[in-house]
C-alpha cells in the first residue's frame, strides 16, 4: 500500500468514526459504520454501509428523516476534510447485523 492510500484510508476511518459516534447516540439500534473502497478510484468508488441491529431498528430509521439526517453527515464531515461525495445517495446503504448473521448461516 503507497503512502498516500495509508493516508486516504485514515482519513476515511477518522471521518466514519465521527459520524459512527454521532449516529450511536441519535439512533435506537444502530451499531457501526463500515466501508470498502478501490483506492485508485476514490471517492466515486467510497461505498459507506450503515449497520442496526435488526430489520426493524433499520426500518423504524428509514421511517423518520435519520437517513436524510446521516446522509447529510457523512457528506458534511468529507466536505470538511476536502472530499466531494458527487452521489451519496448510491454511495451509502443501510445493513442489518440480522440479516448479516442470517447470510453467513447459508454460506
Amino acid at each position: 500500500m503507497r503512502k498516500t492510500d495509508k493516508k486516504t484510508e485514515n482519513q476515511i476511518r477518522d471521518v466514519l468514526t465521527e459520524v459512527c459516534e454521532d449516529t450511536l447516540k441519535g439512533y435506537d439500534g444502530f451499531l457501526w459504520v463500515t466501508h470498502t473502497v478501490k483506492l485508485s478510484s476514490f471517492p466515486q468508488s467510497l461505498e459507506i454501509v450503515c449497520v442496526f441491529e435488526t430489520n426493524q431498528d433499520r426500518a423504524s430509521f428509514l421511517e423518520g428523516e435519520g437517513q436524510q439526517h446521516v446522509s447529510a453527515t457523512i457528506q458534511n464531515a468529507f466536505n470538511k476534510v476536502g472530499v466531494q461525495l458527487k452521489n451519496v445517495g448510491k454511495q451509502i446503504s443501510y445493513d442489518t447485523q440480522q440479516n448479516r448473521e442470517h447470510g453467513h448461516q447459508r454460506k
